[in-house]
């Protein structure tokens, strides 16, 4: 497998599972709970860090189906005064955005990825992380973010995602196969078949990207509320990390730094 580094984190082959904190600075998020203002984002930063983060993604707009529209505008001076409260913090962030204006405005501080849902489907915010040389986490996604429904449409659109990435020049990226509700078309049964057959999208040679904390599939099944599903999600993890998966990104880092510690430690050779 074709690693992919960010910061100094690298993902795939024989690194161990790496650990990305969320930070959360959308109030419109489906997670409530998760949200941090401004002021808050530095410690919780820390709080990161110190449960075990490998990196933090940073976004400031929700993308769950039915959220309240955002401007451009809005976005990047959340974007910005986030970024602007993680200086030396010494840890890779990530932005999650799929603007190239929010994204320019980002490059203005120390960020070491970006994180697109859209999977580059811009022209323009492909060419500019091509150009700024980072690494990128790329969702499946054909004509809007999320939109492929099955596993072998989900197939199809990460080989759109690949061919995307190889045209701007971005060498290194991750694979998001795009598990959860982007679409209200796609079901939970959906979610479960890309989750059982996760390892399927190991066939482009590049480190997955499991991001399933706390998503509806998951509350659907256990009929429980966002702040009820934190066991289910370490369930659903710890099956896709044994299916391929390289990164995992979290709501919970403490907890979810524990299950991969305990499975790297029961599945080791003696």
């Amino acid at each position: 497998m074709r690693t992919c580094t960010i910061g100094a984190v690298t993902l795939g082959t024989d690194s161990p599972v790496r650990l990305m904190g969320i930070i959360n600075c959308s109030p419109e998020s489906f997670f409530s709970r998760s949200f941090v203002s401004t002021d808050g984002v530095r410690r919780r930063a820390q709080d990161l860090i110190a449960q075990g983060a490998d990196i933090i993604d940073i976004g400031a707009r929700s993308t769950a189906p039915g959220a309240p529209p955002l401007s451009v505008a809005e976005e990047k001076a959340r974007m910005i005064g986030a970024l602007g409260e993680c200086a030396g913090l010494g840890i890779a962030v990530s932005v999650d955005t799929m603007h190239p204006e929010v994204l320019e405005a980002c490059l203005a501080y120390d960020i070491q990825a970006v994180n697109d849902i859209s999977g580059l489907i811009d022209g323009n915010m492909a060419v500019r992380i091509g150009d700024a040389g980072l690494p990128a986490i790329l969702m499946a996604s054909v004509g809007r973010p999320g939109d492929a429904i099955g596993v072998e449409a989900t197939v199809d659109a990460l080989a759109r995602v690949v061919e995307r990435a190889s045209e701007a020049g971005i060498k290194e990226f991750v694979l998001d196969p795009a598990v959860g509700r982007w679409r209200e078309e796609k079901l939970p049964a959906h979610d479960w078949d890309l989750c059982r057959h996760f390892s399927r999208f190991l066939v482009f040679d590049r480190p997955l990207l499991a991001a399933v904390s706390r998503k509806s599939f998951i509350g659907d099944l256990l009929d429980k509320p966002t702040e009820q599903r934190l066991s289910g999600s370490l369930a659903v993890t710890y099956g896709l990390i044994l299916r391929g998966a390289s990164l995992v990104r979290t709501h919970d880092v403490a907890e979810t730094r524990d299950l991969i510690r305990v499975l790297a430690y029961l599945e080791r050779n003696p």
